[in-house]
């Protein structure tokens, strides 16, 4: 197969959100997705749940005193779909950017850290959600599924995405790794633990480039002396939300391609030459000729997670022909899976092992 020729030009954006109104965000968002297309970005990379802010309020307050701030990010969160997902497709449609953005993701009671990506005609290709918030994040979000990790095709290449701590997950990487990215996306909160946070976040998106072979273009948040007072009126715990910003964008060979942002707003651009995944790939491809999954593989579920599923919808008067939109494909008949429950036809055919999970 031929090298790839092409060239992308990517943009991360490293921006305070507006934590008055998520729409201020939103409007943030777009501006953003214009002034980096003025400089002819064909992708464009924000901060992990930049809309409408990061909870930064659940790593400085205890969890008794974060009711109300919690209960605010529900009112404040988005919809997919809805009209946060319309404006940003509207601005990647007009512009022909891909983008990538962080959201606090409301499904009905529970919150979740959700990654959207959007092709460059405005189609929202991928929704996934971070599959195991950190520390003070489980007390905000969900759990995300293994349905999310995926690579997509987009106008800009095979994209994948990561959020903050979920790069600590060798296997979440390389589940990425083996759908050939040729793009990775990290999203970290910025502004928050010193810069140790941005050390370590550092170390982490080169090695993922390196060990990838992919680019790897990274989007840090940013807050104001202003924004961390509000959040947080005691100046000595406002230390914790200060430092850790490492915008970057870090080529197959690990080289950071430009100096990365560590303060301030401002949006970092770079060339990305396509050739380079090759290049490093013919020495060193960890899901090729470097793998051995004779000895070493993956076993992903990527299956929806749901929580419920009817085997026999009433209005299906028991036949298996007629599918609904809960209908269980019962995928695993499979003795050696870990769920050992048969699920039987009242007939007493059995029908494999009934794993919970939603239509696609």
């Amino acid at each position: 197969m031929a090298n790839d020729k092409r060239t992308v030009r990517a943009a991360a954006v490293q921006i305070a959100p507006d934590l008055d109104s998520a729409d201020g965000t939103v409007a943030k968002v777009c501006r953003a997705i214009a002034d980096a297309a003025a400089q002819g970005a064909q992708l464009v990379v924000f901060p992990e749940t930049f809309v409408p802010y990061y909870p930064y309020f659940s790593f400085v307050r205890p969890p008794y005193a974060s009711g109300p701030e919690h209960l605010l990010l529900y009112e404040r969160a988005v919809q997919v779909p809805g009209p946060v997902t319309q404006a940003v497709s509207a601005a990647a449609r007009q512009h022909g950017t891909v983008v990538v953005l962080g959201v606090n993701e409301r499904d009905h009671g529970t919150l979740y850290n959700t990654q959207l990506v959007f092709d460059a005609d405005g189609e929202l290709v991928l929704k996934r959600r971070k599959i195991t918030p950190t520390y003070h994040e489980r007390m905000i979000w969900g759990q995300g599924d293994g349905s999310g990790l995926k690579v997509t095709d987009t106008a800009v290449g095979r994209l994948g995405a990561l959020a903050c701590w979920e790069h600590y997950n060798p296997l979440a990487r390389y589940s990425l790794m083996a759908q050939h990215e040729e793009i990775h996306c990290a999203q970290f909160p910025g502004s928050m633990v010193g810069q140790i946070f941005a050390d370590q976040m550092e170390v982490t998106i080169r090695h993922h480039a390196l060990e990838s072979g992919c680019f790897v273009v990274n989007a840090t948040g940013w807050l104001s002396d202003a924004q961390i007072a509000a959040i947080e009126p005691d100046p000595a715990a406002q230390k914790a939300l200060r430092g850790g910003c490492c915008t970057a964008i870090v080529s197959p060979e690990g080289k950071l391609l430009g100096e990365p942002l560590r303060s301030g707003e401002g949006i970092l651009v770079a060339d990305l030459d396509m050739e380079l995944v090759t290049k490093r790939k013919r020495m060193m491809d960890s899901v090729g000729h470097y793998a051995r999954p004779e000895l070493l593989h993956l076993v992903l579920d990527d299956r929806r997670a749901s929580p419920m599923t009817s085997l026999f919808p009433a209005d299906t008067a028991g036949s298996l022909s007629a599918v609904t939109p809960n209908h269980a494909r019962f995928p695993h008949a499979d003795s050696h899976h870990p769920i050992a429950s048969q699920a039987k036809h009242p007939d007493g055919t059995d029908l494999g092992t009934a794993i919970p999970r939603a239509a696609p």
